[in-house]
């Protein structure tokens, strides 16, 4: 009797529980998720608010060894976060050492080969340079130029509990087929989630880089210092390996952003635009963003957001110079399929993109960024 007393109570409370399941907002199928892996800056905020002005939904950033050491930038990309309330999203530190490069070794390249025009995290150890408020490069790794952070010190810190690599895939198992990996710095934490998990490429969405340079050295053997440092691809040259690694992984799709992201500059008077909408952002990027450098992170960050962005792009195979005694150290070479060498991939190379396009959607996510309210 207790039994049949209870049925239409118990069903009652499973239809219940059964509607309010549905009213419970689920993950959608159709939902783009992306980790930013980046040697963050002062700076450097505006690809992961265009990510989001596009409703990409970032799961965390991630630090690497690039333009300087990881810690720094993980720390940069914290205080950040901070400036514009958008603490809600994690940040996670990467490998601090490329898997093979080192100061040392990258510098004795340099003496048979020649000087890069730049040469991020590897160019000699500069006190007096760090003390203008620079940030740090060789030397200790792990010390922190706290004069570089122009946009405060922040309070908070990287996550403890996994590293970028294993955050990566963690993530492509809980979001199959929905997580574009972005990275505009070394390629370390995607080479080595690769090969922490064989699954980890094919499950991701996608992988969109900022590097890949072709067809430049006449370029850079005849324009300026400046020009040549355009097209120096640092990023695959601090760690050669990894992005050997990275770009000949088994992801759904690569698109690499090189040479089209040397095409759109930043102007005092879009800098003057962006401001007229103040906020800490479009204040921080008003102050301190470079009228000297193009829109690097920003065009493939845009590009991840919206591919049809691109408005000339190919399919190439590309490989990646891992040859130590090779001038072309770290740069990509590209084929057509009936000559590629076994071992590599095809990739979405762009060429151009629509350029007042691509202003238009940095200025909105300056002028109206998301915050941890919104994402909530």
């Amino acid at each position: 009797m207790l039994w049949s007393t209870s049925l239409p109570l118990l069903g009652s409370s499973l239809l219940a529980l059964a509607t309010s399941a549905l009213a419970v907002p689920q993950a959608r199928a159709d939902k783009h998720y992306a980790i930013m892996d980046n040697d963050w800056y002062t700076a450097g905020f505006v690809p992961y608010l265009v990510a989001l002005d596009g409703d990409v939904e970032i799961l965390g950033l991630a630090s690497d060894t690039a333009n300087s050491w990881q810690p720094q930038g993980a720390l940069h990309a914290v205080a950040t976060l901070e400036a514009g309330n958008l603490s809600c999203i994690p940040v996670y530190a990467g490998a601090t050492w490329p898997l093979i490069n080192t100061p040392h070794r990258f510098q004795a390249w340099e003496m048979i080969h020649g000087k890069l025009p730049w040469e991020g995290a590897f160019a000699p150890e500069n006190k007096t340079f760090e003390a203008e408020g620079n940030d740090p490069t060789s030397g200790d790794p792990n010390r922190i130029v706290k004069e570089a952070f122009k946009e405060g010190f922040p309070k908070g810190r990287p996550e403890n509990s996994t590293s970028a690599a294993n955050f990566m895939v963690q993530m492509v198992h809980k979001y199959p087929g929905q997580v574009s990996i972005y990275s505009a710095g070394a390629l370390t934490n995607v080479a080595l989630a690769v090969r922490m998990d064989p699954q980890f490429a094919s499950l991701a969405k996608d992988l969109v880089i900022m590097g890949g340079y072709v067809d430049l050295n006449m370029l850079e053997a005849t324009g300026s210092i400046m020009l040549a440092d355009y097209q120096s691809d640092i990023n695959l040259m601090i760690d050669p390996e990894a992005s050997k690694i990275a770009l000949t992984a088994d992801f759904p799709n690569i698109t690499i952003a090189g040479n089209v992201a040397n095409q759109v500059f930043p102007t005092q008077e879009f800098k003057e635009e962006v401001l007229s909408v103040p906020n800490p952002y479009s204040e921080l990027f008003y102050k301190y963003y470079d009228l000297s450098f193009p829109f690097w992170d920003e065009t493939a960050a845009a590009l991840m957001v919206d591919p049809s962005l691109s408005i000339n792009q190919t399919s190439v195979f590309l490989d990646v110079d891992t040859s130590y005694g090779s001038p072309n150290y770290g740069n990509i070479h590209v084929y057509q399929k009936a000559l590629a060498p076994a071992g590599i991939r095809e990739v979405n190379y762009v060429f151009e993109v629509e350029a007042e396009k691509l202003k238009q959607r940095i200025k909105h996510a300056l002028q109206y960024p998301k915050s941890c309210a919104d994402l909530a």
